[in-house]
């Protein structure tokens, strides 16, 4: 079968077209056409982080390689302090890494200011936190709404409620945080997170903040729309029952993988 060509690497070969191809283009031909033609949603080369303390430079995370394929569920794993929240922000383009390169589908995170990353997750990226982050003043569909009213979308609101409807909380629509409880407004959280569509879900924590009971739920509900949507689940977790539930685990120590498992 013909390989489908997207705009992005139709531009680059038309570049190579006109004589006009710097080793820079090259490059980025070479990783956009292996991402694609592997299926490969996230990609990481030497991927590191490092910050400035009172003792001097202190590398959180260094020389991460991995790839994830898309519509693949990825656990981060490793006990606290490890960089798994680290890692998982820079590959979602939260914040700029200190070295190596990070490729989001054909997108390359480190070739990009704060505003292009941001296009990207805007493209997408949806993320879902351990805290929630739902803005207090605005109801749960409100809530899901805004990044929708943000895009210019005309049917924000009965997007919105589709949503909220399809996490069981179609009686909780005009409520604001306050008057939901914790596994409601993780379920608001997902809503939210999945209102643009997003080819990749990023989840930090998503059942922290929960009872074991809610958390199951939370759980069931992650993978359920990530079977109905085809979309990549990446997550950070200390729980068992949901890193077993993924297909790869990938293990941080002291800022490194140290090791990577398949379900089996």
């Amino acid at each position: 079968a013909a390989l489908r060509l997207s705009p992005t690497i139709r531009m680059v070969l038309a570049e190579a077209d006109s004589d006009r191809l710097t080793s820079t283009s090259r490059n980025r031909i070479r990783n956009i056409m292996t991402a694609t033609q592997n299926n490969t949603m996230i990609v990481t080369r030497g991927l590191g982080k490092r910050v400035e303390t009172a003792a001097g430079p202190l590398d959180i995370l260094s020389g991460i390689d991995l790839q994830i394929k898309r519509g693949e569920t990825v656990a981060i794993v490793g006990v606290s302090g490890s960089g798994k929240s680290t890692l998982l922000g820079l590959l979602a383009g939260l914040d700029p890494a200190s070295s190596g390169e990070i490729t989001l589908s054909h997108y390359r995170l480190s070739e990009l200011d704060e505003d292009g990353r941001a296009r990207v997750r805007s493209q997408l990226v949806g993320f879902v936190f351990q805290s929630f982050q739902l803005l207090s003043g605005l109801t749960a569909v409100e809530n899901v709404m805004l990044p929708l009213e943000l895009a210019g979308a005309q049917d924000a609101r009965d997007q919105a409620t589709q949503l909220l409807s399809r996490v069981g909380l179609e009686a909780r629509l005009h409520h604001t945080p306050k008057q939901l409880s914790g596994g409601e407004q993780q379920r608001v959280a997902i809503a939210r997170a999945y209102a643009m569509q997003p080819a990749i879900l990023f989840a930090d924590e998503p059942t922290g903040n929960l009872d074991s009971t809610t958390g199951a739920r939370i759980i069931d509900l992650l993978f359920e729309l990530n079977q109905e949507r085809g979309t990549t689940l990446v997550l950070v977790t200390h729980d068992d029952k949901l890193s077993v539930r993924c297909e790869r685990r990938i293990l941080l120590q002291d800022g490194r993988i140290v090791h990577t498992a398949a379900d089996t």
